[in-house]
């Protein structure tokens, strides 16, 4: 099983299987439910994972530490946080692996704020961080924006020193303080790094769309294919959206255009951000022929662009080709209802407004409700 989770874990419940089986009846031991429950979370296998989980419980192996944080990462995996706490909470050892697991268990689960929670229980339990806990300390700021919480763990980082602590770290720090909007501080981490791989690259160059430093971002673009590193699916979408933010249509055309011989074929992403852009530019009209053109259909996500674009500018007939596509494509997705509706009442054609209202009712699409983080 151990083996098989490392080159095709689709085998491991199969194996399982035979183990426990009555012709073989081969009693597993904490090893085998460790390796088990971790090929079942990979698997995201809730229901197989209960069942081995009852065996566990039956044979009185979830003592040990390596079987309580490979059921811990089996609950969270599935998206059962609660079930996954309740088996954090049962193990009566715990080390940095279990607290770091939880911890990044609530990451996965969009509770950032309960993730530092429990590495500062962590922390008052006299556990020492190690580079895993950083990083997932770091990527629960950087999702809060938390610029205070963020610094405390850059002062734990300078503790850890070099030799304890990986690009991934740096990568999580610079993350950190590019969504916290302190550039200056990301450009600090940036420029100290002793090594780049395609994160860092593709992070700072969207810290900086994100920061009103799009140039910036093109350069450090460039920079990056001086120095040899390849560019992914995620940095062209980076890249385009800096264009996309600076207003640079040619440029941002240029890169599109150039995606393939860096051995990245566009994706809906990449469709996304050049009717983006063309939309702010105001042409129309090259936006909904770059969609007709496109070698696979739009998702509707492409054509709200198109229709967003069309808002702004006022052209209400692109706009009502846009919204129709969207809709038969996204039905139940409110946004496409919701921009065509505030195209018409722009133009004061209140008529149309309400049968749109109308239509949202009959065919059961709601609004999803507005929040802030104020």
């Amino acid at each position: 099983m151990a083996g098989y989770m490392q080159h095709s874990v689709e085998e491991v419940p199969w194996f399982w299987y035979r183990m426990t089986c009555e012709e073989s009846n081969v009693k597993p031991d904490n090893f085998t439910f460790a390796s088990v429950l971790t090929g079942l979370a990979a698997l995201s296998d809730l229901q197989m994972g209960l069942q081995v989980h009852a065996q566990l419980v039956k044979l009185g192996h979830g003592s040990e530490i390596s079987v309580g944080n490979a059921l811990t990462d089996m609950y969270i995996k599935n998206q059962r946080p609660i079930d996954g706490f309740r088996a954090f909470e049962e193990m009566p050892e715990r080390n940095v692996c279990s607290w770091t697991q939880i911890a990044a268990g609530c990451l996965q689960c969009e509770e950032p704020g309960k993730a530092l929670e429990v590495i500062s229980e962590m922390k008052q339990a006299g556990v020492r961080l190690n580079r895993f806990t950083l990083a997932t300390a770091l990527n629960a700021c950087a999702s809060l924006a938390s610029l205070e919480e963020g610094r405390k763990f850059h002062g734990l980082r300078i503790k850890l020193g070099n030799n304890e602590v990986d690009v991934c770290v740096d990568n999580a720090l610079l993350d950190m303080y590019a969504k916290s909007g302190c550039m200056e501080g990301a450009w600090t981490i940036f420029r100290s790094m002793e090594d780049h791989n395609t994160i860092s690259w593709t992070t700072m160059i969207m810290g900086c769309a994100q920061n009103g430093q799009a140039r910036e971002g093109l350069e450090i673009f460039e920079e990056m294919k001086q120095r040899g590193t390849q560019p992914n699916y995620v940095t062209f979408i980076c890249v385009l959206y800096a264009c996309c933010q600076g207003g640079f249509t040619e440029e941002g055309w240029e890169y599109f255009a150039s995606m393939t011989k860096h051995g990245v074929t566009p994706g809906d992403d990449h469709y996304v951000c050049m009717v983006n852009l063309f939309g702010r530019a105001g042409k129309i009209k090259e936006a909904e022929e770059l969609i007709l053109g496109m070698p696979f259909q739009a998702s509707g996500m492409v054509w709200q662009a198109l229709l967003g674009a069309c808002l702004v500018h006022g052209d209400l007939e692109t706009g009502r080709r846009a919204a129709s596509k969207a809709m038969t494509l996204e039905k139940r997705d409110s946004s496409s209802y919701v921009l065509l509706s505030n195209m018409f009442a722009s133009m004061c054609s209140w008529d149309n407004v309400g049968t749109l209202r109308d239509l949202m009712e009959t065919t059961n699409v709601k609004k999803v409700p507005g929040t802030s983080w104020v």
